[in-house]
């Protein structure tokens, strides 16, 4: 008896596996999904921002069923020391949009939801599943893939790695390098719950309203990375990352960092009372462009987290993996239709795809962030201490004169960089933000 093929099969049914599966089972091809989980998103207990655009490319109506926590209609950006932070936010009524932009959902329950639909358009799904190796033919051409379920190797014409930010499967395979602690972040982040109204009285929001705040400065102890919370229904998701190396560096553990921004004045308040339910750790990568792997090859190719799709600058990471996953899916139906076969050559029609979104002209605006702030560390702490400082003497009425007071500001800035210096780390940031 002849052994089935596919026509593809997916590795890996987060946010970007599930896109590329339902594309390719809504149009008809024969799409196979392993998932190492005991179910898709069983790894995934954090709460999360899903961007609808790309959602809705993908499903466009997804809105109807989909288990969605809060739709975000105030973003906060604080920049934090060890006692305040100065930020600015953006809150518009018009974000209470018959199709809100923004949402914040629980993964789990996002990913399960995801999953169902990729099964209800025709994909086989299954779980429980470790794919231990590529399979390849003599040529060096992929053409399926062995897994923990036995000897039997499971067979198709395309395989899409979309198996997150470790990529064992890739690495094994040698279509990658081994992951480099300067190029991936690790996260921890909570879960706090809290009655819905209370969620609610502490934000100002109603009904369906969320906040995000996204906080970078001292709180990472001299470290590159940063902080969030955001508002679900019940609760709220607090977390803070930085990058591997520098946690290996300074020898800082990740929860210390976690419970000490938790403490801050800021934060403090806005979890007080909650109780904490569920705590993960897990990895981002943040290494940008230029840490992006060859994307595809004879049989094969990479969409989301595994090909480093993560805009840090932005902290958009969702909506890359959707597209990604959306694109190399498209390309796949693209190929079939036209009977040509999963060649390197012909699957480059999926970079030229990438390189025509947002998300490798985003990805390529902010090549030069990870060195910058790699190199330049004093950014995130410094200027944060500066600028409270700055604000400290500015609103503190104490008889002193507004033009003293204009000198002090200008005198600790000199102080702290020298004009030099000030001037330096302005052009390196112009440079790097292009």
């Amino acid at each position: 008896m002849e052994q089935e093929r596919f026509d593809a099969i997916v590795v890996g049914a987060g946010p970007s596996g599930n896109a590329a599966a339902y594309t390719m089972a809504k149009a008809g091809l024969n799409v196979l999904q392993l998932e190492r989980g005991e179910y898709p998103g069983s790894k995934n207990v954090q709460g999360a921002i899903l961007y609808a655009d790309a959602l809705e490319k993908v499903i466009p109506d997804f809105r109807e069923d989909a288990p969605l926590e809060r739709h975000i209609i105030e973003q906060r950006i604080w920049m934090m020391d060890d006692a305040s932070h100065t930020g600015m936010h953006y809150r518009s009524d018009t974000f209470n949009e018959e199709k809100p932009n923004r949402y914040t959902i629980i993964r789990a329950q996002f990913d399960r939801w995801f999953s169902r639909r990729v099964r209800e358009a025709g994909a086989t799904v299954l779980c429980e599943t470790t794919v231990t190796e590529l399979l390849k033919d003599t040529q060096g051409r992929v053409i399926g893939v062995l897994t923990d379920r036995g000897p039997e190797p499971l067979l198709a014409d395309v395989v899409v790695l979309a198996e997150g930010v470790n990529g064992l499967v890739g690495q094994r395979a040698g279509l990658r390098r081994e992951l480099q602690p300067d190029h991936v972040a690790l996260a921890v982040k909570e879960m706090h719950f809290l009655p819905q109204e209370v969620v609610e009285q502490r934000f100002n929001l109603k009904g369906d309203e969320g906040v995000v705040i996204e906080a970078m400065g001292t709180i990472t102890r001299g470290m590159t990375g940063t902080a969030f919370l955001y508002t679900n229904r019940e609760s709220i998701s607090v977390g803070i990352g930085c990058m591997v190396g520098d946690f290996a560096e300074k020898r800082i553990k990740p929860y210390a960092l976690l419970d000490a921004f938790k403490n801050h004045p800021s934060i403090r308040p806005l979890l007080e009372g909650s109780e904490i339910r569920e705590y993960v750790a897990h990895l981002i990568p943040e290494g940008g462009y230029n840490a992006i792997p060859e994307l595809c090859g004879d049989g094969w190719l990479v969409a989301g987290d595994a090909g480093h799709f993560v805009n840090a600058v932005h902290r958009e990471g969702s909506n890359l993996a959707m597209t990604t996953g959306r694109l190399a899916g498209e390309t796949i139906v693209w190929l079939k239709r036209r009977r040509e076969a999963c060649s390197r050559a012909n699957l480059a029609e999926y970079t030229k795809r990438l390189e025509a979104s947002f998300v490798m002209k985003d990805m390529k605006k902010y090549r030069g962030i990870p060195g910058l702030l790699h190199n330049s560390r004093h950014l995130l702490d410094v200027y944060p201490r500066l600028v409270s400082q700055a604000a400290q003497t500015w609103f503190r009425v104490d008889g002193t004169d507004k033009k003293t007071k204009e000198g002090q500001i200008l005198g600790s800035l000199r102080q702290a960089r020298g004009w030099r210096g000030l001037v330096g780390d302005a052009v390196k940031v112009a440079r790097a933000w292009r």
